[in-house]
């Protein structure tokens, strides 16, 4: 019998310090008005003073208070990051530790800015096998330590931030969360990449590891988003026989402002059934179709349909199509 799986809580967190377009133009070759021309983005947030695993640890301790769980009740910590505190311990295991969560298990899933759709479609699966009862699922980002701040082209698009969701497993049928998933990857692993450790080129003494800051082809995402996207979108959309008037709310990935307006014009989904937050705090890679999903709930905006869709480097596409009516039942 399956498991039925249930939203329990839902909760994001934003970084103290505030970076406007007039900032980033005294350090680049920019301005305020190219960058909203172009992006929609006015401002986006930066963590001076915490890592990846404090914003995701900030979302976890609020998703324990909301949920009136204790931290040792939770079975699994999946963690969606392309800017972990570290290549190994996952960021995963430091928000493990940091809220005391003694006996979950703990990994990182890498899938870009579609990283959250990811992730719940893992932890689903993890919860339909009834061996856990009780997961979260994070999107945690630091962009901004990993940016190459003379590069105009990418450096003004991006913000940190976290965000994420407490999945439960319950007898009631009438709270199911997933409708239905599609998740793909389409290998261009020159259009977005960051991170990158060359091999060695000798055997010496100052030979020492090295990290590459975030690259992207603006165009080449750009193509992608408005060629493939939306047409992925419509087919899923077939696929679960819901048409594009019945879906009350969309939570994409948060781009910039000109790409959501191209998917709601090709999907013919009016930009206020939209969940937008990147005009304030920026282009957040996977943690902005979570941040995104939270602000939607506190709003009050519970539809029987919600479309969760994320895209990013890979190039990696997920959609997921939810049940927001029967949250918190």
């Amino acid at each position: 019998m399956n498991k039925t799986i249930k939203l329990t809580a839902s909760a994001h967190y934003i970084p103290k310090k505030l970076v406007t377009n007039q900032e980033l133009s005294q350090i680049m070759d920019t301005n305020d008005r190219w960058i909203q021309q172009h992006t929609g983005i006015q401002t986006r947030y930066y963590a001076t003073k915490q890592n990846t695993s404090d914003l995701g640890s900030e979302v976890a301790q609020q998703l324990l208070k909301t949920s009136g769980l204790t931290a040792a009740e939770i079975d699994l910590i999946i963690v969606a990051t392309i800017t972990p505190d570290s290549l190994t311990p996952a960021t995963a295991v430091l928000v493990q530790q940091k809220i005391g969560a003694t006996k979950a298990v703990a990994f990182d899933v890498s899938a870009a800015c579609a990283g959250f759709i990811f992730a719940l479609s893992t932890a689903e699966k993890f919860l339909r096998s009834g061996q856990f009862q009780h997961a979260m699922v994070i999107a945690s980002e630091v962009n901004s330590k990993m940016l190459d701040f003379q590069d105009r082209k990418s450096a003004v698009f991006f913000g940190d931030g976290a965000g994420g969701v407490l999945l439960s497993t319950t007898t009631d049928s009438n709270a199911e969360l997933f409708y239905g998933e599609k998740l793909l990857t389409k290998p261009a692993p020159e259009v977005i990449h960051s991170g990158r450790i060359p091999v060695i080129k000798q055997i010496a003494a100052g030979q020492y590891p090295q990290l590459d800051a975030f690259y992207q082809d603006g165009h080449a995402v750009y193509d992608f988003v408005t060629n493939n996207v939306p047409r992925y979108l419509k087919n899923f959309l077939t696929e679960q026989h819901v048409t594009a008037k019945q879906i009350g709310l969309v939570v994409p990935h948060q781009a910039n402002l000109r790409l959501i307006e191209q998917l709601s014009r090709q999907l013919e989904i009016p930009l206020e059934r939209f969940a937008i937050n990147v005009t304030k705090i920026g282009n957040t890679s996977s943690a902005g179709v979570a941040i995104g999903l939270d602000q939607a709930l506190k709003a009050g905006k519970r539809p029987k349909y919600a479309l969760l869709t994320g895209f990013g480097a890979g190039l990696a596409f997920g959609a997921c199509l939810v049940n927001l009516f029967g949250e918190n039942n």
